[in-house]
Order: C-alpha cells, then structure tokens, then sequence
C-alpha cells in the first residue's frame, strides 16, 4: 500500500493548520508544532523550505509566523508531495530498490505507475478542500461548521 512518510504528513498538517488559522495574524512555528504535535526541531526547517518553495510566506518580527503565499484553492496537495519527495532523503529512489529482473521489469513500473496516478489524482485536491473538510469535520478550532461536534481524535495511519 502507498504511504506517505510521517515528515511529508507534518507537513500537509503544518500547511493545513496554516490555512485554517493565519487570520488576521500570522502562525507561529510553536504553535502550529503544538496543536499538530509535530517536532519542533523538525518543523521550522521544513517550514522554510515552504517558504522557499513559495507556498508559505515568512513574515518577520515578534507577531511574525506563517502565511500561505497564495491562495488555499492554488495550492494542491500534490505540489506539497512533489516538493517533499524532491527534499525528503527517506524517499528511495524505485530504481534503487528493484534490485532483481522482476523488479526492475515488473514491480518497478507498476510502482511508478501507481505513484503517478495517486499525484495526478492529488493535483485536483487543494488545501482549499482540505480545509473545508477540517471546518466540516470540526477539528479545527475557530472554524467548526455549524452543529458539528468537537475536535476528534488523530488517527494514526497515514494511508493512502
């Protein structure tokens, strides 16, 4: 089954929390880090690296924190993938990996395969739907739909 690493879903949630709660002012890396409960350590470094990508925006100073660069709905869930596949060092290289004939000749191009058709399909989710999931499911707080219930428990797998 394909899954995402546990860096790549920080960082979706990280974007997420973003999305959901930089109104009027900025997030904080801390905060985003506790409600998330995503490493600190971790997560200023990638962060930055949104930043660089374009898809946060830095915004200096002692009320300073995170934005998204653009808006929610030209953000797709695959443009986050894309860019931690190409830092993420955990992610092996298919060609890597299959190391016999059948692999190279059978599993890795059904692999491949697979992979891009899960990023094709991401590319028509943006962090617009996310969020509306988020205030209809109503684990965000601020945002809940209304007559939904409180937040709910974290799942723990990260399948896709």
């Amino acid at each position: 089954m394909l899954r995402l690493s546990r860096k790549t879903m920080y960082v979706l949630e990280a974007v997420l929390d973003v999305a959901c709660y930089a109104r009027p002012d900025p997030v904080q890396s801390k905060d985003i880090a506790k409600r998330q409960g995503i490493p600190q350590r971790y997560l200023e470094g990638a962060l930055q690296h949104l930043v660089r990508a374009g898809i946060l925006r830095g915004v200096r100073g002692p009320r300073g924190g995170y934005r998204l660069a653009r808006e929610r709905r030209r953000i797709t869930v695959a443009e986050i993938i894309r860019l931690m596949e190409g830092l993420d060092g955990a992610e092996e290289d298919l060609a890597d990996l299959a190391g016999s004939p059948l692999g190279r000749a059978v599993v890795q191009p059904l692999w491949q395969e697979l992979h891009d058709e899960m990023l094709t399909r991401l590319e028509g989710v943006s962090v617009e739907d996310l969020f509306r999931q988020a205030r209809q499911a109503g684990v965000v707080e601020g945002i809940k739909a209304p007559g939904v219930a409180g937040p709910q428990q974290r799942g723990a797998d990260f399948d896709i």
